[in-house]
């Protein structure tokens, strides 16, 4: 068996019969708004989608915000990117920080509605003068283009700050609408590599909207409670992979089974 590769997992399943509250993490709520067939594969049947890469130049660049952001979050004074942009906070302090952006831990709420004990991992979180909590995304990419929150894709950067919105509101936290992004792209007009990669980092607001999540939940719980599994997603390219596959194997046994049968006739 492949050691980055579990086929099918035993572990970690929905239970219809279970009383017990479901672990729900951020990113499979997005997998249910992606896909809701490969969200119940996965989270029903143990058999999820082929994890990606690991983006190790993404996550040193996360690492280096969080050591540069916690010097002012222990000095209690603002970040300069902060007063560079206008925005009046400091990185908050709270004795479960440390906690909240561990993975697989983070910000944990239970969805009472569902039984979900929903949870996802925060990069960063300020606070402004009038107490409120500010969700902070630190993202890294390399590109010519300026950088911004348009393309379809980006829905998905969205919706996980609006689910760590939604988490610490559940936790009885004053949470503003407005989140940010910091953003660090790659330069690539520099005359050479020289051992290092400099980037420039851009701030971008977001005003969230949590609204959708209870809604959300009780869907994917609706979902997970019943024994028939969703139909191909037309857009999925999972989906429209295993289908394919699946046909094409149907098609060369029969061809095989078929070639069987006229040779046995001789």
């Amino acid at each position: 068996m492949s050691i980055y590769y579990n086929s099918k997992r035993t572990k970690n399943l929905f239970n219809p019969q279970s009383k017990k509250s479901f672990k729900l993490s951020r990113s499979k709520i997005d997998l249910f708004l992606q896909c809701q067939r490969c969200f119940y594969l996965d989270r029903r049947l143990g058999v999820g989608r082929p994890p990606g890469f690991p983006f190790n130049l993404n996550s040193a660049v996360d690492a280096l915000f969080k050591k540069e952001f916690d010097i002012h979050r222990a000095e209690k004074t603002a970040h300069p990117l902060m007063e560079k942009y206008g925005i009046e906070a400091v990185p908050f302090q709270h004795e479960k920080m440390d906690v909240w952006r561990e993975n697989f831990v983070g910000v944990q709420a239970l969805h009472e509605k569902s039984n979900f004990l929903v949870f996802g991992a925060v990069d960063d979180i300020w606070v402004n003068p009038q107490g409120e909590l500010m969700v902070v995304d630190y993202k890294s990419t390399s590109k010519d283009a300026k950088i911004t929150l348009d393309a379809d894709w980006q829905i998905a950067y969205k919706r996980q700050m609006e689910i760590y919105q939604w988490l610490l509101r559940q936790n009885g936290f004053k949470v503003s609408d407005t989140g940010y992004f910091v953003y660090a792209n790659g330069r690539k007009d520099k005359a050479a590599f020289d051992g290092k990669l400099e980037f420039d980092v851009t701030v971008i607001p977001y005003i969230g909207s949590d609204k959708w999540v209870d809604k959300t939940l009780m869907d994917a719980k609706k979902l997970l409670v019943s024994e028939i599994i969703p139909q191909f997603a037309d857009d999925c390219d999972y989906c429209n992979y295993r289908k394919s596959a699946g046909d094409v194997i149907i098609e060369q046994n029969k061809k095989y089974k078929d070639s069987q049968k006229n040779n046995s006739l001789f």
